[in-house]
């Protein structure tokens, strides 16, 4: 788990790297600085068991000294087998605080979690999703930081009830070689995301962050097999059908 808060000043690249709708960056002349301030709160759960799924949270918010603000962040599944209870539980959990706030947050926010993690290179995506929001501001619906924080902060919180029961239901569950191999193989497809397209690691590299605070996402472990697909009709083809094409939940 990592709580993150800096400031100082950063490249205006860095800033349209920040934040993808570049409210205000374009008023920032090619090549001057921004100050800014930022922080964020992050966590990351690789289980052993093949059964048992990894878990991502990060919320954050961001500022800078020419008044532009947004908050951003999300909390993702990354099972490698598909079990459609367990992503009711989760998806379920994180719809009910959706509607607490906005009842449009969770379609819209789930379609983005869906967009945003895919591995474009691989045509699929790193997990099963869960919520991702990014450059949320009083744009949005006119909402204050007040109003925006108590959603981050009720599904920063909600994070044990949406992802400890699945722990709690498979981490007995037997394995075997093959499921552990399979499991290598996607976070394999976990660690190319994370390098290649994460807009925190991006960030954080950029803006001379951490470096080990940055890559503490990544697996301990992650295997890449050439050409690999699953054999047809399998729990794994399952799965990467799931990645592939993403499915509603609730």
């Amino acid at each position: 788990c990592n709580l993150a808060v800096v400031h100082g000043e950063m490249p205006a690249a860095a800033l349209v790297q920040a934040n993808d709708k570049m409210k205000g960056a374009r008023f920032v002349p090619k090549g001057d600085t921004v100050r800014f301030f930022a922080c964020g709160l992050s966590s990351v759960m690789h289980p052993s068991n093949p059964h048992c799924p990894t878990m991502h949270f990060n919320y954050r918010y961001f500022e800078t000294e020419g008044g532009q603000w947004w908050f951003g962040g999300g909390t993702d599944i990354t099972p490698v087998y598909v079990d459609n209870d367990d992503m009711k539980q989760f998806h379920g959990t994180y719809k009910r605080v959706c509607d607490n706030h906005d009842t449009d947050y969770y379609p819209r926010f789930k379609k983005w979690a869906d967009e945003y993690y895919k591995i474009q290179h691989r045509g699929e995506t790193r997990g099963l999703g869960g919520i991702f929001f990014d450059d949320l501001n009083g744009l949005d619906k006119g909402k204050t930081p007040d109003d925006i924080f108590a959603f981050c902060e009720e599904a920063a919180n909600v994070v044990p009830e949406a992802y400890v029961p699945i722990i709690n239901k498979h981490k007995g569950d037997a394995f075997t070689q093959e499921q552990k191999d399979w499991q290598l193989v996607r976070r394999g497809r976990y660690v190319e995301f994370n390098l290649v397209y994460d807009r925190g690691t991006i960030f954080g590299l950029k803006t001379g962050g951490r470096t080990e605070s940055i890559l503490m996402t990544l697996p301990k472990n992650a295997n890449w097999l050439y050409d690999h697909s699953p054999e047809e009709g399998s729990p794994e083809a399952d799965a990467l059908d799931a990645f592939k094409n993403p499915r509603e939940w609730v």
